[in-house]
């Protein structure tokens, strides 16, 4: 027993047991006051290792219906194990290679990304420049295997990042990019500013630019693996004749130079001489031979910088273009674009089986589009009774220049017309719309040309107008101040626009680059780590992608127009919660 004194001086006695609780109550408030140890950092939230986007140039919606059923490699492989969104089609009119990867790679729309083209009139420079052309002279191709390319080619003039490159800047751990395409315009969209690899064909070379880095590996293949070692190659067709859909020569058709518009197609240049002319790449380009070359290439980079095997997500881009160039030059209704999709499903079947090697089944996720679609060749279609012809667009500035002369004009008033998209001169335009008389007679000149649907001026499509009309939203999609034209054509449905000068006839079968249908409806197919297979029929644009994308990898985009495709997600398996701690001093008997 232990004794002290009260407030009033006398001893008070205190028990063992006293003691005893008096001590825990002091341990009690002690615990209760002590930190508790730092706890062990989250496990981040799980993520593909690999993210693999695939865009087949000009590949149209209505294809995997017609042709799906012969197809047993890798484009069976992601309709059959894949979320297939059967109503997907770019909103815009400028339905073009450089505006669609822009699109697919940023989610963004061209009003945003601001690729309004290909190529347009830079009104500073007075000259037409590409979409990926850099002025910076500290920027300069490079070529491999000794080759040395002209020019300087960047994603500068894309307004936003691609997806690629926020993925690189916000994901803990290496992450590497890769991109391979024929074009230009298509590897550095998908690349976006900066890359690890970012490589297309130019006469004949496998090519890359100053800001990218230059990989040891693509070096090794332009070597060994030589598009020139593809001469004397025959593409003939993969099935009997019996299995293709049209005749075995293609209406209007306009072959590339040495072919004959029937199968076989000989890789053997002009001359078929033994001659390594621009004959012979331009027959290689429109050939499955190419597609095979970029799928080993992309092969061999999964290999060298061992992608999808690092810490963090690595992100590889593939850009088929032979299908573009084919499509371009036989149509749509052709044999030779069944016969190479049937050689790009082949190709896809050996790199998917290469990416389930060497990074795992299930551990990457796979992106699968197209840029954009085609239009029926005019010859063609006029087969069926439908209206459809030829809109010869020089005809239409020669109209338009006719019209401007009683109003005293400069001339030529018209500084270029590119596609749809018509620049007028330095000040022309700014006349024009002070000039109400002016105005209307360059209108109705433009309205009297064969083809021609409507006129659309570029004040009516500024700051994306809300309207009811499809295409008047779909030209102010594509509106980009400073780069689209003064005034914009539409072109009536099955109408080809043509650029050829009067009295050449033009050089390919049929094109792109309107707000219908045929040009906006491509296939989407996601495929892979995160993925619930099925068909999906809610309408979705190409710009839903990367958003899509971005969510499976935990980062976020750039402002943008496309939406998470979040239907075609996997649920996450719920996470139980946490045992509740008791509070201090509570007991079962007390809770």
């Amino acid at each position: 027993m232990s004794c002290t004194k009260n407030s009033s001086g006398r001893r008070t006695s205190w028990s063992a047991a006293a003691l005893l609780s008096l001590f825990f109550s002091f341990a009690l408030v002690a615990a209760a006051q002590t930190p508790a140890p730092a706890a062990k950092p989250a496990k981040s939230a799980p993520k593909p290792k690999l993210v693999v986007l695939l865009v087949v140039d000009q590949m149209r919606a209505d294809y995997v219906d017609k042709f799906r059923f012969q197809w047993t490699g890798g484009l069976r492989r992601l309709v059959t194990e894949g979320a297939l969104f059967r109503d997907a089609a770019y909103p815009y009119a400028a339905t073009e290679t450089c505006v669609g990867h822009a699109t697919i790679s940023t989610g963004a729309f061209p009003a945003t990304h601001g690729m309004v083209a290909n190529a347009w009139w830079d009104r500073a420079q007075q000259k037409m420049v590409t979409c990926t052309s850099d002025p910076d002279p500290n920027v300069k191709n490079i070529g491999y295997a000794g080759a040395t390319p002209k020019g300087a080619d960047t994603a500068w003039r894309m307004a936003v990042p691609a997806f690629a490159e926020e993925l690189k800047f916000q994901t803990e751990g290496p992450t590497r990019v890769v991109t391979f395409s024929l074009k230009a315009r298509a590897a550095l969209t998908m690349a976006g500013h900066k890359a690890d690899a970012a490589t297309w064909f130019d006469a004949g070379s496998w090519v890359t630019s100053s800001p990218y880095a230059v990989q040891p590996f693509i070096e090794e293949q332009a070597k060994t693996h030589p598009p020139k070692a593809d001469y004397g190659k025959t593409w003939a067709l993969s099935l009997p004749d019996k299995s293709y859909w049209f005749g075995e020569k293609a209406l209007g058709a306009v072959a590339p130079e040495g072919w004959d518009l029937t199968f076989p197609h000989p890789l053997r240049g002009k001359s078929g001489a033994g001659e390594l002319d621009a004959a012979f790449y331009e027959q290689w380009e429109s050939s499955p031979y190419a597609d095979t070359a970029l799928t080993e290439l992309a092969e061999k980079a999964v290999d060298t910088l061992r992608l999808g095997n690092a810490a963090g997500t690595d992100f590889l881009g593939v850009s088929y273009s032979s299908v573009d160039y084919v499509g371009h030059e036989f149509g749509p209704r052709s044999r030779e674009i069944q016969d190479i999709l049937i050689r790009l499903d082949k190709d896809l079947s050996d790199l998917f089986a290469h990416l389930d090697q060497k990074v795992g089944r299930g551990n990457y996720v796979v992106a699968f589009s197209a840029d954009h679609g085609v239009v029926p060749i005019p010859e063609d279609m006029q087969t069926t009774g439908a209206d459809a012809g030829v809109l010869h667009l020089p005809e239409l500035q020669a109209r338009i220049e006719k019209a401007l002369e009683p109003s005293q004009f400069p001339k030529p008033a018209i500084a270029r017309v590119a596609g749809s998209d018509i620049y007028f001169a330095p000040g022309v335009y700014d006349k024009l719309q002070h000039d109400h008389a002016a105005m209307q007679a360059v209108i109705d000149a433009a309205l009297a040309q064969p083809g021609v649907a409507a006129v659309l001026r570029a004040e009516e499509l500024a700051n994306r107008p809300a309207t009811q009309s499809p295409i008047l939203r779909a030209f102010a999609l594509s509106y980009f101040p400073g780069r689209s034209g003064d005034l914009f054509i539409v072109p009536k449905p099955y109408w080809l626009m043509d650029s050829t000068p009067l009295g050449k006839s033009r050089s390919y079968g049929t094109g792109h680059g309107t707000p219908y249908n045929y040009d906006q409806h491509v296939p989407v197919l996601l495929m892979g780590y995160g993925i619930q297979p099925g068909e999906y029929f809610q309408p979705i644009t190409p710009a839903d992608i990367a958003p899509t994308l971005a969510a499976l990898c935990g980062i976020t985009l750039a402002p943008r127009d496309g939406h998470i495709l979040s239907e075609a997600l996997k649920k996450p398996a719920a996470v139980p919660a946490p045992p509740r701690a008791a509070p201090v001093g509570a007991s079962k008997a007390n809770p």
